[in-house]
């Protein structure tokens, strides 16, 4: 989305914006401007009490992750194993590499201290004294904000030995990635953070059990973490309440073909077709929808018909489709599915780290066939067999990678097969629209 029409962090009218916040203001990376507004008061008391007290009010509010799997947050920190001997590490996933996916980069790049201050209660929930905040390569500016936003914090001694002279100590790393989609996947994170090659690892045993150095890990998403020092801010009940819901706020990454593209904060259960007409603008050019994808590229495709549905967790899931990282793509009636199609193959055959066999032969094979009837030489066959290749994917690899690439092309096709038949019976060929598919 470009500067010039994008818009951050907007909520609705008579909201009082929880997580973004800061987002409008200026200079709210820095530690000096938040700190008259009240930064690093809500950790301070948190350190004053108990572990189990800011546990208990993650628990309470129903946090659940914002990165993807939507795993109940404090479930996930119970799952520790308890008088562990080794060392507690927190790792902060901001990999933000699903297409159509950019709310953590706002909340790194325009309010990295209600991240760190987030970092300090939840490191203190799970007993934890270091956490690495592992952002993605591409993330330039979030990157050195978040760096700086750290220094600052250490140089105030909200960080280092003896936080808010609590006596706790909580060390922060700033890590970046170099690039890779799959260092998303958790276990292929704690790889990289090791120095190893990005490769997702066997489950069980799971992170909080074993996880980085061998170690009890919790990783959670920069969205969840931030949101924890709200809860506490707010109060469990307040923070589920906002919007009037029973669910809480929730960032939604809003772009395609959309009057008003941008990262809104909404109550998280607001519907597919709110997000879209009510608060982006609706489709531009005045144009109709044609599909909407509601969680990133990996999420199942969703027709024009079919907006109706509650952006949460579970209604997505009852629809066949998942919130995923959010992140909303809309396309209008003039596109090309065979084309919107190609593109997703393209990315997924060339982000998968290859280690497993049916994810890394069955994107190539998959690419190949939808550019083959791209370029119009597609046989009527070659959709079953796209079928066929994606259902042999799923299921029989070490992560959801291969889930991930099959999804698209099982929806696509499921949603939209008359236009692909319509395609490849025209004999249609894109071969100078294939040039510059290439090029990009």
């Amino acid at each position: 989305m470009s500067a010039a029409n994008a818009n951050y962090g907007l909520a609705p009218a008579g909201l009082e914006p929880v997580v973004s916040r800061y987002f409008n203001l200026p200079d709210a990376w820095k530690i000096e401007t938040v700190l008259k507004l009240g930064a690093y008061e809500t950790a301070k008391k948190a350190l004053a009490g108990k572990p189990e007290d800011v546990l208990k009010v993650v628990m309470d509010s129903g946090l659940r992750g914002c990165g993807g799997a939507g795993f109940p947050t404090g479930k996930k920190w119970s799952f520790l194993p308890k008088d562990t001997k080794k060392p507690i590490y927190l790792v902060i996933n901001a990999d933000e590499g699903e297409p159509g996916t950019c709310k953590d980069r706002y909340i790194l790049e325009r309010d990295p201290h209600s991240l760190i201050e987030g970092i300090i209660m939840s490191c203190y929930a799970i007993k934890s004294h270091k956490c690495y905040i592992y952002i993605r390569g591409e993330y330039v500016l979030p990157a050195a904000r978040t760096q700086a936003a750290v220094d600052e914090a250490y140089a105030k001694g909200f960080l280092g030995d003896n936080v808010f002279g609590s006596g706790y100590r909580v060390d922060i790393t700033v890590h970046r990635g170099a690039g890779a989609y799959i260092c998303g996947e958790e276990t292929a994170l704690l790889n990289s953070l090791e120095g190893k090659r990005g490769l997702p690892r066997l489950k069980p045993p799971f992170p909080a059990v074993v996880g980085l150095f061998g170690c009890p890990t919790i990783i959670n998403n920069v969205e969840t973490i931030a949101s924890v020092m709200h809860i506490g801010r707010m109060g469990a009940e307040n923070f589920v309440k906002w919007g009037g819901g029973a669910i809480g706020p929730h960032l939604y990454s809003v772009s395609g073909h959309v009057a008003k593209p941008g990262v809104y904060e909404l109550p998280m259960g607001i519907t597919l077709r709110d997000i879209i007409y009510t608060h982006a603008g609706g489709v531009r050019g005045g144009k109709k929808i044609k599909a909407v994808i509601p969680g990133g590229m990996s999420a199942k495709i969703l027709r024009a018909d079919e907006i109706d549905v509650k952006m949460d967790f579970d209604s997505l899931k009852a629809a066949g489709t998942m919130l995923g990282s959010s992140g909303v793509m809309v396309m209008d009636e003039d596109v090309c599915m065979v084309k919107a199609l190609l593109y997703a193959c393209r990315f997924f055959a060339h982000e998968s780290c290859g280690q497993c066999s049916p994810c890394r032969e069955g994107t190539g094979w998959a690419l190949k066939i939808i550019e083959r009837i791209y370029r119009g030489e597609g046989r009527l066959e070659d959709l079953d067999t796209l079928l066929s290749v994606a259902g042999g994917m799923e299921g029989r690899t070490i992560c959801v990678f291969a889930e991930a690439a099959a999804w698209p092309i099982q929806s696509y096709i499921a949603k939209f097969r008359s236009e692909f038949e319509d395609y490849i019976k025209s004999g249609k060929s894109a071969g100078r629209d294939m040039a510059a598919a290439h090029a990009h």
